[in-house]
């Protein structure tokens, strides 16, 4: 084999052993099984399982990465493909995530973008080495995605969610699991130098103050009343993020993400957002007296966006605070915009 099998900071599960995480068993219901596609579809539609049993069954021989550090090789997992369920509602046009969500006690679940999703091949399986799945182990019916920690694989699924943007999951969003999921470069929590139990208590709390956060993933999530200040987020990815009144004073936040962020009423007096990239993001009420804004984008994008697009523009008014010599660190462009707003 050309690379080793075991990802990094992985061990082995024993011969014949499947740990299992988190819930034993779905949420209890009489209803029978069924398995639901809505959202951005031309045809929402509901499955029961003998229904799915009726498309083409598919056996992948996979390997399983579990994000608490364990391994197992070869399970044969038989089941359908996502793409020919997908293919029978026909996603529309504007579809670009699937939120895959759980029938448990508190309807879990998880997400990934929908090419990503058809690309790595993902299997509604209901069976495990030729035995049917059990309910421990995500039966009647769960997905499987390749190449990802099995977080992302969901136990007892119940509905395909088909939207336009990306809608984190309870690990995700909650937890402080990586949304990219990739065993190969370790992407298990959202900050690379917290172990699992700091990134939940601080997302818990909504209290980032003073740390440090490594390799911060936030994309899409809701942190309203976020205290970050003197927190050091330098590259942290906060697109979509929905973050009114946080406090980011005192904060690093160097080549931040803020791109299409809700930003309204948050502070960053005194903070460092250096290159930071506020298009699209929703400004009023912000306050940014002190802070460094060299390079920073508030119209168009540091990733070439049009600067005339509408969706390319920080929304600000005169609620939006400035000292009027930090304008002269701003690029000529971004300083005409933000005084053609503020007027």
């Amino acid at each position: 084999m050309s690379r080793n099998r075991l990802p990094p900071g992985q061990q082995l599960a024993a011969a014949g052993k499947w740990p299992v995480v988190g819930e034993r068993s779905p949420a209890e219901s009489t209803a029978p099984w069924t398995v639901t596609v809505s959202g951005l579809v031309d045809r929402p539609r509901t499955w029961t399982l003998a229904e799915l049993a009726t498309l083409p069954q598919v056996v992948r021989t996979l390997d399983i990465h579990c994000v608490t550090r364990w391994s197992k090789f070869d399970v044969r997992f038989g089941g359908v493909l996502l793409e020919d369920v997908l293919k029978q509602s026909v996603p529309s046009t504007s579809a670009r995530y699937l939120s895959f969500v759980a029938r448990s006690p508190r309807q879990h679940s998880t997400s990934l973008p929908l090419d990503e999703a058809l690309g790595l091949e993902t299997l509604l399986a209901t069976t495990a080495d030729d035995q049917l799945l059990t309910s421990e182990h995500g039966g009647p019916i769960r997905t499987v995605v390749p190449g990802k920690y099995f977080y992302k694989s969901l136990k007892w699924l119940t509905e395909i969610r088909v939207l336009d943007r990306d809608e984190l999951g309870f690990w995700e969003g909650k937890a402080g699991y990586h949304n990219e999921a990739d065993p190969w470069r370790e992407q298990r929590y959202v900050a690379a130098n917290l172990n699992r139990l700091q990134v939940a208590k601080a997302f818990t709390q909504r209290n980032f103050a003073g740390l440090e956060f490594q390799a911060l993933e936030a994309r899409g999530i809701t942190l309203e009343g976020l205290n970050a200040a003197a927190a050091v987020l330098r590259n942290a990815d906060f697109r979509q993020a929905r973050l009114p009144k946080a406090n980011f004073e005192r904060a690093n936040l160097s080549n931040a993400r803020f791109e299409q962020a809700d930003l309204r009423e948050a502070s960053f007096r005194d903070a460092d957002v250096e290159g930071a990239d506020f298009s699209g993001a929703d400004l009023r009420g912000c306050d940014f007296r002190g802070a460094s804004l060299l390079g920073v984008t508030f119209v168009g994008s540091r990733d070439g966006a049009a600067a005339a697009s509408p969706a390319a523009a920080a929304i600000v008014d005169s609620t939006t605070r400035f000292d009027a010599a930090q304008f002269d660190q701003l690029f000529d462009v971004q300083a005409a915009y933000l005084r053609s707003q503020l007027v």
